[in-house]
């Protein structure tokens, strides 16, 4: 009889913000399993919702894993080499044009911290929500880290979430800015050689440039391409296999259990988040919206008219806009194969947000 009168006391005891974030991570797994949205990301983080919301029970456990891989910046580091292994830059390397569309697409960030700061969010805290425009989790995460932001949850869920809901949230964005014309220009794809020794070249080079471009990206873009360089230096195929699968697979469930650390619904359900989560959303607006509108004005002054959705695919969220900008092209002509032009773009995007990041770090330690 104990057990059932501590049972209905228990539930007695919940709130309805407890409630509210409980549902929240019911809608999360919802979309890890039903459509297949992010599951290893979506899937941990909305069962960690679930699990620090529950007023019986504790957070001492999901506490001790956001401090260890969080709070430490470990998670977002370990899971830059994943996803540097990930990627084959062999698209942007054959066609370096490519880059330039990696940094128009990052026009959002810089328009979210102007909006963010304009709603009256502290500078540091608006630096730590313009990131959220690139679709970037482990940036998001390490500069709102850095900065030691009071919105790490929210900061976090918004990158995260608005990364896997990509192909939704960008197709009718690019219809709106595009004619049936535009979407239906095809582009060649006759990729030049990349020799071996430019592949292995290339990640020490970037991260070379880009820490002295902007020193307090060196680390993450440092992680990402030495990520790479297990994938193309040729004599560690079993390690670049395990970065690329176990490792990210691992890190990626361990990082978002330990972002619900952030989802107590004391700490999310404020009116400041709401804020941030519409911020983030209209800087990923931007983002997209800017990349393609740059590749307009390029088409200008160009004999070889870029597909304009190709800009869309500058943002971070690798490999998603590439495949949404693909699946688009082909939609309006059946032969119109943008995969590899997009992936050029795309991989370019997740350069561009990581310095994007320290320079905005560099730029709010300036003004402070």
């Amino acid at each position: 009889m104990q057990l059932f009168y501590d049972l209905f006391s228990n539930v007695l005891n919940f709130t309805w913000q407890e409630v509210l974030m409980i549902l929240t991570g019911g809608l999360l797994i919802y979309l890890a399993v039903k459509r297949e949205m992010e599951p290893a990301l979506l899937l941990p983080m909305g069962f960690g919702a679930i699990l620090v919301n529950l007023p019986f029970a504790g957070t001492e456990a999901v506490e001790a894993l956001f401090n260890a891989g969080i709070a430490s910046e470990l998670f977002p580091l370990l899971l830059f080499i994943g996803i540097g292994a990930m990627i084959d830059f062999g698209p942007l390397l054959s066609n370096p044009k490519m880059f330039l569309f990696g940094a128009a697409a990052q026009f959002g960030i810089f328009f979210t911290l102007a909006a963010a700061a304009a709603a009256g969010f502290s500078l540091t805290d608006a630096a730590s929500a313009a990131i959220i425009a690139a679709a970037d989790g482990p940036t998001s995460i390490y500069v709102a880290n850095y900065f030691h932001s009071q919105y790490q949850g929210a900061i976090m869920v918004a990158a995260y979430s608005y990364m896997a809901l990509v192909p939704i949230i960008q197709p009718p964005i690019i219809r709106a800015v595009t004619t049936r014309e535009e979407r239906r220009i095809r582009m060649d794809y006759n990729p030049a050689g990349v020799s071996k020794a430019t592949r292995i070249l290339f990640p020490i080079l970037v991260t070379i440039i880009a820490g002295a471009v902007a020193p307090k990206s060196a680390e993450l873009i440092g992680f990402l391409m030495f990520g790479n360089l297990i994938r193309e230096c040729g004599v560690l195929d079993s390690l670049s296999q395990s970065a690329q699968h176990e490792l990210a697979n691992l890190i990626t469930l361990l990082l978002g259990i330990s972002v619900a650390f952030k989802m107590q619904a004391e700490l999310f359900l404020t009116w400041q988040t709401l804020l941030i989560l519409a911020l983030g959303l209209l800087g990923f607006v931007f983002d997209t919206v800017g990349g393609v509108l740059f590749a307009k004005v390029l088409n200008l002054f160009s004999k070889r008219k870029v597909n304009p959705m190709i800009g869309a695919a500058g943002i971070s969220a690798f490999p998603m806009a590439s495949r949404v900008v693909h699946k688009m092209g082909l939609e309006e002509d059946s032969y119109n194969f943008l995969l590899m032009h997009a992936a050029g773009a795309n991989v370019s995007g997740q350069i561009a947000s990581v310095i994007a990041g320290g320079l905005l770090i560099s730029l709010v330690e300036g003004l402070l």
